[in-house]
């Protein structure tokens, strides 16, 4: 079989398989995420496998780069990865897309035992609170103010303007 028609296979497969599973995403006909762990599970993560022209003969690219990952530290997410390679070698020249999902939820606890999900979330937020300096949110709002449409103009003029009549507009229209 060449490798298109088993990704043909494998795809109707994992529709299959997957069908109402919330968990699984098609990202598109070679692209795929599952969610390992419920949501709200301070241990859940999430995995995306996308086969390459050869695949299954030649190993798919396994990714963790999702926003969802973004508590999980780098150490922990490239034990992951290293783990999935491991099974995607034992498993290379078949269909493994199912494979690598199932074991990683298998695994889930062994993968994510030193995730520390409270700390990182905690460190990260205090590192982005501390680095961030305090002009920048005010620098954002100038830059707003300076592009206001049309219409925005009219109303901030409209509502500086008391009584549809500035008499300090008309002084100054007087003096000139």
């Amino acid at each position: 079989m060449s490798a298109n028609e088993d990704q043909e296979m494998e795809l109707e497969a994992l529709r299959s398989i997957y069908e109402g599973d919330e968990s699984f995403r098609e990202l598109s006909p070679v692209s795929f995420q599952y969610r390992i762990g419920e949501n709200g599970d301070p241990k859940a993560f999430l995995i995306e496998i996308s086969w390459t022209e050869t695949y299954p003969q030649t190993p798919p690219i396994l990714s963790m780069n999702a926003f969802f990952n973004n508590t999980i530290s780098s150490a922990v997410k490239q034990s992951i990865l290293a783990k999935l390679q491991e099974a995607v070698e034992a498993n290379l020249g078949t269909a493994m897309t199912y494979t690598l999902f199932e074991y990683a939820k298998d695994n889930k606890e062994q993968f994510m035992e030193n995730h520390n999900p409270v700390n990182s979330a905690t460190s990260i937020s205090n590192i982005i609170s501390i680095e961030t300096p305090n002009t920048a949110p005010s620098s954002k709002k100038k830059d707003k103010k300076e592009q206001l449409s049309k219409a925005q103009k009219r109303k901030l003029a409209d509502k500086t303007v008391t009584g549809g009549y500035d008499s300090s507009w008309h002084e100054r229209e007087k003096n000139q």
